[in-house]
Parts: C-alpha cells; structure tokens; sequence
C-alpha cells in the first residue's frame, strides 16, 4: 500500500540553523516542529488558536503554529521554545519562570514564553497592562497569571529593559 497523500518541500530557519524537511501539504507549522523536527517544546493544546500553547516567533512576530498551514513557512525564520537558551544559560524569561513559581505543571509555560519574548523584543519596557494583554491569548490552569505577569516583568528587569 502506498501513501499517495500530496507532500510538500520547504526551507525554513529554525532555532539559527537551516532545515529543509517534507511532509504532508496539509500539516500545521505545529505538526512539523513536532512531527518531522522533534521539536516537542511547542505544545498541542487546543489546535483552535484559543489556548497559545503552541505561539513561536515567525519572522520575529508571535503567531500560534497551530493555525499556520507549515506549507507557507518556506524561507521563513522560526523559533520555538528550544531556541532561547543561549549555549547552556537559559534566557532571562525561562529564569525567572523557574525562579518565581510561573511554571508550574509546565504545559501552557512555552507558549507564554515565546509570546513574552516578542512583547519584550518589541516593547522593552512593557508595563504590567501591557503584559497582561499580550499574554490574553495564552491560557493556563494551574498558576493564576500573577507569578507569570511577574516573571515577565522581573525579566525585562534583568534584560536592562524596564
């Protein structure tokens, strides 16, 4: 039997580093990380765009890869999750997540990170509101949004950015 499902062939940067991989042409951004590049940090949550578990930078802007047919990705720069840390230090963000009690059973934690990093890459001094909206997108069950809004908000601090 064979699989006559139609593929398609992109070239995208994930993480810094040039990939090209084929997959089938109705594959999300989402099902590509995970699937064909084992990057497992971005989560499947609600695969509706309600919960942003699964939010990446795409060309440096937050988009949920969820919603994102992988198919329009090609020449595109993507990171996720596994791309903050840099060499072993974790970014300020992922600090302060750990530090401040922000992640507790860690699902929702990615997508609220990558969504934390855009706003501070193009807001650095962010104020509480303006987290707050930001992050209206992400979803979580177990932290209650304080720990997380401070965490953003701590980070920034140690960025030199608010």
């Amino acid at each position: 039997m064979t699989d006559d499902t139609p593929r398609t062939t992109v070239r995208m940067t994930v993480n810094g580093e040039d990939v090209e991989t084929t997959f089938g042409t109705h594959k999300t951004l989402l099902e590509v990380l995970r699937e064909e590049l084992g990057l497992t940090g971005t989560k499947h949550g609600c695969e509706l765009g309600e919960c942003g578990a699964c939010a990446v930078e795409v060309d440096g802007k937050p988009i949920l890869s969820c919603l994102l047919m992988a198919a329009e990705c090609d020449g595109a720069k993507v990171e996720t999750v596994e791309g903050l840390m840099d060499d072993a230090r974790l970014h300020p963000l992922q600090e302060a997540f750990a530090d401040l009690g922000a992640a507790q059973c860690g699902y929702c934690t990615p997508g609220f990170l990558m969504t934390a990093k855009s706003l501070l890459d193009a807001n650095p001094k962010a104020t509480r509101a303006e987290v707050k909206e930001a992050l209206s997108g992400c979803l979580c069950r177990c932290t209650g949004y304080q720990q997380i809004f401070d965490a953003v908000l701590s980070a920034a601090d140690k960025m030199g950015r608010a």
